[in-house]
C-alpha cells in the first residue's frame, strides 16, 4: 500500500490530504478538516478508473461547507429537535443552525475542525479532543476515527470515543457517491436497496415524531432494489418536507455490535456497485437534494441538486428526546465503538 501527503497552510492550521493506493491502483484520499472523504478513485466495469467521490477543487472549501461533504459531523450526526436535550435532569440548549433545530453537533462542529492524524500501514488514524463544553456538549470527549484501505478495494471506517462526564454522541461519515464518477451529472438514476422493512417519520423540520413505520406502500420502500428516482418526487410528507430523500430507516434484524449489510446502490451505465455495511441501527440516506450551494468541485466541476447521494449509517436522529429509540448517551464507563465499511465492486 503507497501512502502520499499533500499540505496547504490555513489560518486553523496545516490543512493535510492522504492518498492511500493500493496494487490495483485504486485510491482514496482522506483530509485532516473532518476527519473526512475526499476522493475514491475506483475502477468500472471496464476497468477505467474515476472519483466517485464529491469534493472541492480546494482543500479549503471543506471548511463551514454546507453539504458536510465526506467529513464526520459531531458529537450528534442528523439533528436535535430545538438544539435541546437532558441527561439526568440537566438542560443543555445547543446553536441553532437547521431552522428550529441543531444540526450535525453545531456550527463549529467536529466536520470543521483540523483534526490530528497518524500514518498506518493501510490507512490514516484522525484523532481529536472535544472539550467539556464545546458545542455546548457535556464531558471531555476523545473521540478517534480510523480509515483502512484494502487491496479489493474495501474502505472500512472505526470510530471510537470516551468521555469523561455523561453525554450523548452520535457519529457517521457524511461522504456523498456518484458512482458514474463524481461529474457524471445526476445520482437519481442509480439503483438503490436498502435492508430495511421500516422507516423514521419526522416532521416539516425533519425532526423525528418518535415512532416507527413500515415502509410497505410508500415512496420510502427499497425493499425491492429500483432507481432512486422512481417515486423520488411522489406527493408524500417526507418527500416533500425534505426536497426529496432526506430520511432514517430502521435497519433489518439489527444486532448490537454485528456489522451487517445496509445499503447497495449500483450505477447501470458503469457497472460501479457500492455495498455499505455498517454495526449502527440506522441508515440515512441523504439524495444531495440541497448541494447545488456547494463549493466549486474538483475538476472544474459545479454540483447540481442530486448530483450525489450520501448514504450516512448512525444511530437514531433526535434520540436524546425520545427515549421509545435506543440510547445514544455514553457513560465514563463505557468505550463508544461503531464501524462503516464501503466495498466498491462491479455489478
Amino acid at each position: 500500500m503507497d501512502i502520499t501527503t499533500k499540505s496547504v497552510t490555513s489560518p486553523k492550521g496545516e490543512v493535510t490530504l492522504y492518498t492511500i493506493r493500493n496494487a490495483s491502483g485504486a485510491s482514496v484520499t482522506l483530509g485532516n478538516i473532518g476527519a473526512g472523504i475526499v476522493s475514491v478513485n475506483v475502477p468500472d466495469a471496464s476497468g477505467k478508473m474515476a472519483d466517485v467521490a464529491m469534493g472541492y477543487a480546494d482543500p479549503l472549501d471543506y471548511f463551514y461547507d454546507g453539504p458536510c461533504s465526506g467529513k464526520i459531523p459531531g458529537r450528534y450526526a442528523g439533528r436535535i429537535g430545538q438544539g435541546r436535550f437532558s441527561i439526568d435532569g440537566v438542560e443543555y440548549s445547543l446553536a441553532i443552525n437547521n431552522g428550529p433545530n441543531a444540526l450535525h453537533g453545531g456550527p463549529e462542529g467536529f466536520q470543521n475542525r483540523i483534526w490530528d492524524a497518524k500514518l498506518l500501514e493501510d490507512g490514516v488514524e484522525f484523532s481529536r479532543v472535544s472539550p467539556d463544553g464545546e458545542e455546548h456538549y457535556p464531558g471531555t470527549l476523545t473521540v478517534t476515527a480510523t480509515y483502512r484501505w484494502s487491496e479489493d478495494n474495501v474502505l472500512t471506517l472505526n470510530m471510537r470515543a470516551t468521555t469523561d462526564a455523561r453525554t450523548v454522541l452520535n457519529l457517521t461519515n457524511h461522504a456523498y457517491f456518484n458512482l458514474g464518477g463524481h461529474n457524471s451529472g445526476t445520482a437519481l438514476d442509480h439503483i438503490l436497496k436498502l435492508e430495511a422493512d421500516t422507516y423514521v417519520p419526522t416532521d416539516e423540520t425533519l425532526v423525528p415524531f418518535g415512532r416507527i413505520d413500515p415502509v410497505a406502500g410508500t415512496p420510502l420502500d427499497f425493499v425491492d432494489a429500483h432507481p432512486v428516482r422512481r417515486d423520488f418526487f411522489a406527493d408524500f410528507p417526507a418527500l416533500k418536507n425534505g426536497k426529496g430523500i432526506d430520511n432514517s430507516w430502521v435497519i433489518r434484524d439489527y444486532v448490537p455490535g454485528k456489522i451487517q449489510l445496509a445499503a447497495t446502490m449500483t450505477d447501470p451505465v458503469s457497472g460501479r456497485k457500492l455495498e455499505i455495511s455498517t454495526d449502527q441501527p440506522i441508515v440515512h440516506v441523504y439524495a444531495g437534494c440541497w448541494i447545488g450551494d456547494a463549493p466549486q468541485g474538483k475538476d472544474g466541476y459545479k454540483y447540481n441538486d442530486y448530483d450525489a447521494i450520501s448514504i450516512e449509517c448512525q444511530d437514531f436522529p433526535d434520540a436524546p428526546n425520545h427515549p421509545e429509540f435506543p440510547s445514544t448517551v455514553l457513560s465514563p464507563e463505557e468505550e463508544y465503538n461503531r464501524t462503516i465499511q464501503f466495498k466498491f465492486s462491479v455489478k
